[in-house]
């Protein structure tokens, strides 16, 4: 007889809560932070121009991503809200669908980056050394595509089928792997912007190793079982997570837009400025991230179950626990900007004075962006794919995009791109909180 697991038959206090989501938090902003050192070897052992070349590749990667992300995120609460009304059988079917269909979506990406790759840098209109460092990069990333994209999958399952301190320990052991062959291959091989694209595919590829090892044990909650096609299934997983695919599809495209900006009023300096920037609010985005990942399949769990006190007492303290972050984050942010951007280039350098101002009003974002993440979130949690994806969409493009196109023409020039962000993030923090207020009462949190 399979057990159930004991984490979500635990009273909901914050030590609980916070038991169960600090291995995702640490997880995501380990992530992040090697993601930074990445980051950190090619600005300093290579220069700003390959800095400024993995920023503009991120939207296409973003768009190999996007697929499996909305499949990975929405089918985890459907697989988990199944075990949570007691069908197990079939949520393992359902896993092994999901996870053959990411492998499959992983291919034909895979195949169209390689097709598409030279049209897409070339329309950019860069110099030769930045399309050089633009092609080398994503040509070996792309290599990476099912192992990646697997990887993004096995690391919510884990957490999921209450692993997550091996999820974290496999992304603990994937960052120290990417760090060590940022230095091997990068400064001893002189493989350059390309070794450290096969540093990062080959960090990523650990989760995806182990995840397979872990599914196929019998022992497990979850684990591969002999699938049943089910298109209702994927279907909803598809319209579960669809505010997945909508974040990394319009965060690629705002990162494209972004860039476009800096190239208008600055030039690639301006794209070397912003993608340091971009370190840093994603490091620190990732601590809500981890938190709304962390608490994801309880939220799913008590729904299933038809719990509401205990999902009422979990989105509350969220809630006081996001707001708390929040502050310390944005005031943290600010004030150790200087040394923040001092780790990636020289105060000498006319990249560092752009960075430094831009940090500190891109900072004011992070009061808000917290509670943005946890209720796109949790909406997807709730499997209510359609709201999650509403406050998606809106916060990361209509507002972002209109941001960017409106702000710098009102206030002439590059303080509008700075000021884009947190504009954003305020408006989506208004549209948050229409739909947490009304969606109360139908889910009684």
């Amino acid at each position: 007889m399979d057990q159930k697991p004991d984490s979500y038959h635990q009273p909901v206090t914050a030590r609980n809560i916070l038991r169960f989501a600090l291995p995702t938090i640490v997880m995501t902003v380990f992530n992040t932070f090697y993601t930074m050192v990445d980051g950190l070897f090619v600005s300093n052992l290579i220069g700003t121009d390959a800095l400024s070349a993995i920023n503009l590749t991120a939207p296409a990667i973003g768009l190999i991503t996007a697929v499996s992300g909305m499949l990975a995120t929405g089918g985890s609460a459907v697989v988990m809200r199944k075990m949570g009304e007691g069908k197990e059988q079939e949520a393992r079917e359902d896993f092994t669908l999901l996870i053959l269909t990411n492998a499959a979506v992983g291919a034909v990406m895979m195949a169209l980056g390689y097709g598409f790759m030279d049209e897409l840098l070339g329309s950019m209109g860069l110099s030769a050394q930045v399309f050089g460092y633009c092609r080398d990069y994503l040509s070996r990333y792309l290599i990476f595509t099912i192992p990646i994209l697997l990887m993004y999958n096995f690391s919510l399952y884990l957490i999921a089928a209450d692993r997550s301190r091996l999820s974290l320990a496999c992304t603990v052991a994937g960052g120290v792997t990417n760090i060590l062959l940022d230095y091997v291959l990068i400064s001893l091989l002189d493989m350059g912007i390309r070794g450290a694209a096969v540093a990062t595919g080959v960090g990523y590829s650990i989760t995806a190793v182990v995840g397979f090892l872990v599914f196929r044990r019998r022992d497990q909650l979850l684990r591969f079982q002999k699938p049943t096609f089910r298109g209702k299934t994927l279907l909803h997983a598809s319209t579960n997570g669809i505010s997945e695919l909508a974040t990394s599809l319009v965060s690629g495209i705002t990162t494209l837009l972004f860039n476009l900006a800096m190239l208008r009023y600055i030039g690639e300096d301006g794209v070397a400025a912003i993608t340091i920037i971009m370190y840093v609010l994603m490091f620190v985005s990732a601590l809500f991230i981890g938190y709304s990942y962390g608490v994801a399949p309880m939220i799913s769990y008590y729904h299933g179950e038809g719990n509401r006190e205990k999902l009422k007492k979990l989105v509350g303290f969220s809630l006081r626990f996001i707001l708390g972050v929040s502050l310390l984050c944005t005031l943290a942010s600010i004030l150790v900007t200087p040394g923040l951007v001092g780790i990636f280039t020289r105060p000498d350098s006319p990249v560092y004075a752009l960075a430094v101002t831009g940090n500190r009003l891109c900072s004011l974002a992070l009061l808000f962006l917290g509670f943005n993440v946890f209720a796109s979130g949790m909406f997807t949690a709730l499997s209510n794919g359609p709201v999650s994806a509403l406050l998606a969409f809106s916060r990361s493009f209509l507002f972002t995009a209109g941001a960017i196109l409106l702000i710098p023409v009102l206030l002439g020039g590059v303080t509008g791109v700075w000021l884009a962000t947190p504009a954003a993030e305020l408006l989506g923090l208004g549209m948050s909180v229409f739909f947490l207020l009304r969606y109360r009462k139908r889910y009684g949190y």
